[in-house]
């Protein structure tokens, strides 16, 4: 999963990132991985800026600001706006954080190819059939061990259950 953390649709650069970030959705989804982005903007201010970025990933509104509190992350040069300071966080199954982006520069922020090699990095790490190449995975498909293989044992249904 990518987590984006925002100022929000006010911001030029935010609003440059989600566009880059349009592209890399459509191979996230087919990738099995899930792109979130979340902002201090109200309900009404992040679905202007869902919607003006053309995204189809969740753009969820912390209005309260308890993401920016919690992680104190607070960018307290605008309190105009009190926004948080823009992260990408990079994470595993589990919701375990493998990397982390400062983006309050926005050349801090990675490139939509950085992300596309963090997740190779976290597919390679969490998919035990990365290399269907090996010996060992090709003499486990002969033997009918069909549980190291996606969807590791479960049902079609089951899969697409868990993708909503």
């Amino acid at each position: 999963m990518v987590l984006v953390l925002g100022r929000g649709g006010y911001c030029p650069r935010d609003r440059r990132q989600a566009e880059g970030l349009v592209q890399l959705y459509h191979e996230m989804a087919v990738g099995y991985c899930r792109l979130v982005t979340i902002t201090t903007d109200n309900l009404l201010e992040t679905n202007e800026y869902r919607l003006s970025a053309g995204a189809h990933w969740p753009f969820l509104s912390d209005s309260r600001r308890v993401i920016q509190k919690d992680l104190d992350i607070a960018e307290y040069t605008d309190p105009a706006h009190n926004p948080m300071i823009p992260h990408v966080i990079v994470m595993e199954p589990g919701l375990i954080v493998s990397k982390v982006y400062n983006g309050y520069w926005f050349f801090g922020r990675p490139t939509v190819e950085e992300l596309r090699q963090d997740m190779r990095a976290v597919t390679v790490k969490c998919r035990p059939d990365w290399d269907i190449t090996s010996p060992e995975l090709k003499a486990a498909w002969q033997t009918g061990r069909k549980e190291l293989f996606y969807p590791y044992g479960k049902t079609r249904a089951q899969t697409l259950r868990e993708m909503k």
